[in-house]
């Protein structure tokens, strides 16, 4: 599949490089500064770094009143790197084990989003409209530091708006092979392939059972792109 842009979006309709994949590929953390209390003073650009950055998940969770331990909300960058540097070979799991652990897992992204969902109907968080930078708070910060060239007349500064769920946990998109489409995905085939979220397509391989609502977006009864 020729959809790779390059770094920085520099290219268009390249093919891709593969590597191995890690849970930062399939989960993409997303960073927000930790506030001690939700109705604070703005941060200002030189009070960037008197901040600390956390996931912001855990920082919606905290100004909901949710208890979270230090380790856990000062350490997960931390933990995805240990998790990234991991190479040891894993234990093998019976494919009932693992259909299981799909299963669990589809249920508990599932449960995180409508959770989300909830949280940001009563505790308002501010995305960034020109790149990803999201504050969990009634308003956004002041710290200049949105990167997007063709916005430089801004100074860096982010034009904040309403956060979704999306924002706050991305669904990371994948190409979803049906049973009735080749078993390499080939670019002339793109326009008749699906799509799902990574975390959906991981968990759907081993055996979870995928919700109604994502077949339109798998195109599950789709057609097969014509033969070459």
């Amino acid at each position: 599949m020729k959809t790779c842009h390059g770094f920085k979006r520099m290219i268009k309709d390249r093919p891709h490089k593969w590597g191995p994949g890690n849970l930062n590929d399939i989960l993409v953390p997303v960073q927000a500064f930790h506030l001690n209390e939700m109705f604070q003073d703005e941060i200002k650009h030189d009070q960037r770094f008197d901040f600390a950055r956390v996931p912001a998940l855990l920082e919606l969770c905290h100004q909901a009143g949710a208890h979270i331990p230090d380790e856990i909300l000062y350490r997960s960058e931390q933990l995805s790197t240990t998790v990234r540097g991991n190479s040891q070979q894993p234990a093998p799991i019976l494919p009932d084990q693992l259909r299981y652990i799909g299963q669990r897992t589809l249920d508990a992204w599932e449960s995180l989003r409508l959770g989300v969902t909830k949280l940001l109907l009563v505790y308002p968080s501010k995305v960034c409209e020109h790149c990803s930078e999201v504050h969990v708070g009634p308003s956004g910060h002041k710290a200049r530091m949105c990167g997007v060239f063709k916005f430089e007349g801004w100074k860096g500064m982010h034009k904040w708006k309403k956060a979704g769920v999306d924002d706050l946990v991305p669904q990371k998109i994948v190409w979803h092979r049906r049973p009735h489409d080749p078993p390499v995905l080939v670019d002339s085939g793109r326009d008749y392939y699906g799509h799902a979220p990574a975390v959906i397509e991981l968990c759907m391989q081993v055996g979870a059972r995928v919700p109604p609502k994502y077949h339109c977006m798998m195109k599950t009864h789709g057609l097969a792109p014509p033969i070459q």
